[in-house]
């Protein structure tokens, strides 16, 4: 199945194959989730039949929009895809534009809406495992910690959410602090 995602090519946002957009590094449209409880963020590790970074941490999920896909539509559809999240209406914290390598000859270059909602103590996890392989909550100071430690376990824009952005992603942990 080829999946088209909103692309800037020379200079025109048009529907591009996902795979051509990351062989070519074209800037496009994607939407990241954090699900926060308590001053702990919910990870996922990525399963190992995705195409790029399989097996390391993320945030809780991210996608790429629809063509006219709303993001803030999107990031409740993820939710729910990857992890089965259900009646979570995350909030629009952040627009983010980075540039990464991602390993096997692929550039995500991504303009980001970053989304950040709080969970109920007993959220019901059912993880999809084309997407997910496992999920963990962590405390945020822990998480950058280890981020710190030990990159070679995270992806790549985990590590760029929050060396370069926490501040604005979690603005209420890094004040706490």
């Amino acid at each position: 199945m080829t999946i088209m995602i909103p692309a800037w090519e020379n200079g025109t946002l048009k529907p591009v194959e996902k795979l051509d957009a990351h062989l070519r590094g074209l800037k496009h449209k994607a939407v990241s989730v954090f699900v926060l409880n308590r001053g702990r963020v919910l990870i996922q590790q990525r399963a190992m039949g995705k195409y790029h970074t399989p097996g390391l941490w993320a945030n809780t999920c991210c996608t790429h929009p629809e063509w006219d896909e709303d993001p803030a539509d999107c990031a409740v559809r993820r939710l729910n895809e990857e992890l089965g999240i259900i009646r979570l209406y995350p909030t629009h914290r952040d627009q983010i534009e980075y540039r990464a390598d991602v390993g096997g000859g692929l550039i995500e270059h991504e303009v980001v809406e970053v989304y950040v909602t709080d969970s109920p103590d007993d959220l019901t996890l059912a993880p999809n495992p084309d997407e997910v392989m496992a999920t963990r909550w962590v405390d945020f100071y822990d998480l950058c910690a280890d981020v710190a430690r030990n990159p070679t376990h995270y992806t790549p824009w985990l590590k760029i959410y929050l060396q370069q952005h926490a501040s604005a992603i979690f603005p209420d942990l890094v004040r706490a602090r």
